[in-house]
């Protein structure tokens, strides 16, 4: 039995639809969670294959392989990756208070990179968990008081800032500044060539679950969107502005995310990505 992890937020659907609405092939379980969790859980070995953050196969690209012809990527805006706060981010100087939320990795690097080599400055950084810490307000626990807070996941669509706030899409701001689009995950995996059958066969399978959701995406908004808290319309519009499939533009993109973390610390080196061989 092979177990998969789920990304519990609505971007994730698009590809496992098919599993979702009509069940999992036979020989394998949906284990579901936030992204923070399932990188976790895919390196301890718990799961065997997983949408795990791009930034983890750059930390593991000795032990994972990627599944073939699958992301969550997005070419502009993303809609689900907000910075926000009460100053512009061009005014933010080092020691600024930075709230980032325990959910995320690969959007908790991109901020860093920003900060870094576009505003060239080094916040004081702080973690706090989105669904229940207001990262704004003083005194409250290790992130009250920040200038800034990164929000992912259904959570930034929700998140309404005050209206003196700025709010900035990160994917957005990376394509204005890099002219690439961004790469958040990849379904990734630690399993040995002793697998490769197994996981041959759950990458068809994940390809054609995509392909049968993208026929199908106002339906499954239409059942879905109250689970995520999202109009039908707008939940369609946002699957429909990220890409699902893997293309050279996006491998562009990962690359020249990778050379970036690698450039402030955040990874040892900027790795090729590893696929499995169909």
């Amino acid at each position: 039995m092979l177990k998969l992890g789920h990304i519990t937020y609505s971007n994730c659907l698009p590809v496992h639809g098919r599993f979702l609405e009509c069940g999992p092939p036979a020989d394998v379980a949906l284990v579901h969670g936030v992204p923070g969790a399932l990188n976790r859980r895919l390196a301890s070995g718990e799961l065997d294959v997983a949408p795990a953050s791009s930034i983890e196969f750059a930390r593991h690209a000795d032990h994972y392989r990627i599944l073939p012809d699958l992301s969550i990527a997005a070419p502009g805006p993303v809609r689900t990756v907000q910075l926000v706060g009460p100053e512009p981010l061009e005014e933010l100087r080092d020691g600024t208070p930075v709230a980032l939320p325990t959910a995320s990795a690969t959007s908790v690097v991109l901020v860093k990179i920003i900060m870094r080599q576009r505003l060239g400055i080094h916040p004081s950084y702080r973690w706090f968990d989105q669904d229940s810490d207001d990262p704004f307000a003083e005194g409250a626990g290790g992130a009250g008081g920040a200038q800034a807070a990164l929000y992912i996941g259904d959570a930034a669509y929700h998140q309404r800032a005050p209206e003196n706030f700025h709010q900035y899409d990160l994917g957005a701001l990376w394509r204005e500044w890099t002219g690439t689009p961004f790469v958040f995950a990849l379904w990734q995996t630690s399993a040995g060539p002793e697998m490769d059958g197994q996981l041959r066969a759950l990458a068809a399978d994940l390809t054609a679950s995509r392909d049968w959701s993208m026929e199908r995406l106002t339906e499954l908004a239409e059942r879905h969107s109250g689970d995520y808290g999202w109009p039908c319309g707008e939940l369609v519009a946002y699957w429909q502005s990220l890409e699902y499939a893997w293309d050279e533009s996006l491998a562009h993109g990962l690359a020249e995310f990778y050379r970036r973390a690698a450039e402030i610390g955040e990874i040892p080196n900027a790795p090729s990505p590893v696929f499995l061989e169909v």
